[in-house]
C-alpha cells in the first residue's frame, strides 16, 4: 500500500451534525419536527442533491431544488465559520501515515472551498498531497470515478491505495473502483450487503493505525 485516500464529511470531519442540525432550523421554519433518527435513516451518507430534493418532497416545502440547496449554503456558512470539528483520532492518523511516507488525498463530495476552508480551520491541509472534488467528474459516487481520478493523480495504481469512507455510497464507490477500503461508520451503519465489501470496519480514525 502506497496511498490513503480519505473521504471528508462523516469521516475526516464531523459534518453530519451539522448537516442535521441546518435541516432541523429549515424545517422549523414550517412548522415540522426533524429528529435525529430520522436524519440517520433517511439522510445520512447522501449528496446535498439527494437531501434538498428528499426535504422538498417528504415535508412539501414550496422550494425549487436551486433555492432548497442556496438557502441549505447560507445556514451552512454559519455554522462553517462556528468550526466544525475532526473526528476522533484524525490527527494523529494523518501524522502517522505522513511519517511513514505514505501519499495522502482526499476524495469528496463537498465544494472546494467549503472543504478547503475546514481543513484549513485545523491546520492539516498540508498533510494532503491531492484533491478530487465533485466538480472534477462527471459521476459522482457511488460510481468510482472520483477515487480513480484520485488514484490518476496520486500517480499511484488502484491497488496499492487505501479509501477510508463511512458512507454505503462511498463503499460502493471503493468497491466498484477495485480500492481496498475500510469503513468507520457515522451516524448510520452501513447495510451489511455493504460491509460485505470492506476489508475491515473499525470504530474510529484512531484505530486505523493499529490495523495498518
Amino acid at each position: 500500500m502506497k496511498a490513503v485516500i480519505f473521504d471528508l464529511d462523516g469521516l475526516l470531519i464531523d459534518s453530519e451534525i451539522i448537516s442535521y442540525k441546518i435541516y432541523k432550523e429549515i424545517l422549523h421554519q414550517f412548522g415540522h419536527d426533524f429528529s435525529i433518527e430520522e436524519y440517520a435513516q433517511n439522510f445520512s451518507g447522501k449528496t446535498e442533491v439527494k437531501n434538498v430534493t428528499n426535504l422538498i418532497d417528504t415535508y412539501s416545502l414550496p422550494w425549487t431544488i436551486e433555492i432548497g440547496l442556496n438557502n441549505v449554503s447560507k445556514i451552512e456558512s454559519k455554522f462553517i465559520a462556528q468550526g466544525v470539528a475532526l473526528k476522533t483520532g484524525a490527527k494523529e492518523l494523518l501524522a502517522y501515515l505522513k511519517d511513514k511516507c505514505f501519499k495522502i488525498a482526499i476524495a469528496s463530495s463537498s465544494t472546494e472551498d467549503r472543504a478547503l476552508t475546514i481543513l484549513k480551520q485545523h491546520n492539516i491541509i498540508e498533510y494532503f498531497d491531492e484533491f478530487v472534488f465533485a466538480h472534477e467528474v462527471k459521476k459522482g459516487k457511488p460510481n468510482p470515478d472520483i477515487f480513480l481520478k484520485a488514484c490518476d493523480k496520486l500517480s499511484e495504481k488502484p491497488e496499492e491505495c487505501l479509501i477510508l469512507e463511512d458512507s454505503e455510497a462511498g463503499i460502493q464507490s471503493a468497491y466498484s473502483a477495485n480500492i481496498p477500503v475500510i469503513c468507520i461508520p457515522d451516524m448510520k451503519v452501513p447495510n451489511q450487503y455493504y460491509l460485505n465489501m470492506t476489508k475491515a470496519v473499525l470504530h474510529s480514525l484512531e484505530e486505523v493505525i493499529n490495523h495498518l
